[in-house]
């Protein structure tokens, strides 16, 4: 199988290439060679997805099986895409989002069925209306796309309620200061390893049944945002010092952030896997938070240049327990 990914380098993404090289998949990658991770085994090529004249050339005389756009976050870099990929693939995946799923939620238990709406968060909105226009290109023009959602999925970043994925929340809790946690932390939030996210996509490219459908990939492991935290304090040997604020006051200190929470991580996410796993019988998660992320951790400390947090990531943590404590 001939398989072209533009990216191919990123925190999700990684897994999956070296997951199709391994299994014998003649992998392309087109990036802008700023990345500091290779790919061992796949051809890269070194050019800009928005200059259409060169991914041209690059494209010339190819034709793949699959091609996965990992970048594509609006309607006018789908065109883009539909554009120059149209008479180039056989199948096309476009990489949305679980947080596009119905915002506030009206079921506990999501499936692929689940309404799209966020009104909240822009990032889901675009990425609905990208998904709308698939639809479009696929009932009308045959274009041969394959939707997935995925939802909080996790390597080489850690996962946090209030604050960025880097070494900031590990970085926060061996000093001993505050993290944030939004309403009581109770929500029931699933997290997903890149490496088990990975094992569901391989499976679904170069399948022709999957073509017109969207399908989530996410693990089967739903705990709150308390045992997350803690279990991030586990992996380092402190316990964290949890602060919990109400996502509305957050959304209103920071907009910024509180999109994120409003039309997403606030809500109780328990995903059905019935359709990843039908697509691929043997798809299962195997990697728990507890474990997941205690290889996350070890990667930051392999390398100190990792570990380095920006004080404006800091900044934004210490003005919302600021203005909470007011």
């Amino acid at each position: 199988m001939k398989v072209l990914f533009i990216g191919g380098t990123g925190t999700i993404s990684t897994a999956v290439s070296n997951l199709a090289i391994e299994r014998g998949i003649d992998l392309y990658l087109i990036n802008r060679g700023k990345s500091s991770i290779f790919i061992e085994g796949a051809t890269s090529t070194v050019a800009d997805i928005n200059n259409i004249e060169e991914v041209e050339a690059v494209l010339e005389g190819h034709h793949f099986d699959v091609i996965v756009n990992w970048i594509v976050f609006t309607v006018d870099q789908l065109e883009r895409d539909i554009q120059l990929f149209k008479d180039k693939c056989d199948q096309y995946i476009f990489i949305s989002s679980a947080s596009a799923y119905q915002k506030p939620i009206t079921h506990p238990v999501i499936t692929e069925s689940t309404p799209l709406a966020n009104p909240y968060w822009e990032y889901s909105r675009n990425k609905i209306a990208c998904e709308e226009r698939l639809m479009q290109a696929y009932r009308n023009e045959g274009f041969p796309m394959t939707i997935v959602r995925p939802s909080h999925t996790y390597d080489r970043n850690i996962p946090a309620a209030v604050g960025r994925g880097n070494y900031l929340i590990p970085k926060r809790i061996l000093e001993g200061k505050p993290v944030i946690a939004h309403g009581d932390g109770t929500t029931l939030w699933t997290l997903t390893h890149s490496e088990d996210f990975a094992k569901g996509f391989v499976g679904l490219m170069g399948n022709p049944e999957t073509i017109g459908h969207a399908i989530h990939i996410t693990s089967d492991f739903w705990i709150t945002w308390n045992q997350i935290y803690e279990q991030i304090g586990d992996a380092l040997g402190v316990k964290p010092n949890i602060v919990h604020m109400p996502s509305e006051f957050i959304a209103n200190v920071d907009p910024g952030v509180g999109a994120g929470l409003l039309g997403d991580k606030m809500w109780c996410v328990i995903f059905d896997n019935s359709k990843i796993k039908r697509f691929v019988p043997d798809y299962v998660a195997t990697i728990p938070f507890y474990e997941g992320i205690r290889k996350t951790i070890a990667w930051f400390q392999e390398d100190e240049s990792r570990m380095q947090v920006n004080p404006d990531d800091d900044a934004l943590i210490e003005n919302l327990l600021q203005a909470y404590q007011k």
